[in-house]
């Protein structure tokens, strides 16, 4: 039985580490706007919605 191993090219894998910062940046900035736009939108129900959310997470809001 034989036996063969490749390993990624080093190109490879620091596109595959870009790629994974980009994305964990863009979660991050997707869920910044989502917890500040939402917190600070006139709507009532939108600010009232995040509120609840922020409350059953534990995160104090005031």
């Amino acid at each position: 039985m034989i036996q063969s191993s490749r390993a990624l090219p080093q190109r490879a894998a620091q596109a595959d580490l870009s790629t994974r910062i980009a994305t964990g940046l863009l979660a991050l900035a997707c869920g910044a706007f989502l917890v500040w736009g939402a917190g600070f939108a006139k709507a009532d129900a939108l600010h009232d919605a995040a509120h609840d959310l922020r409350h059953s997470y534990g995160f104090p809001c005031h």
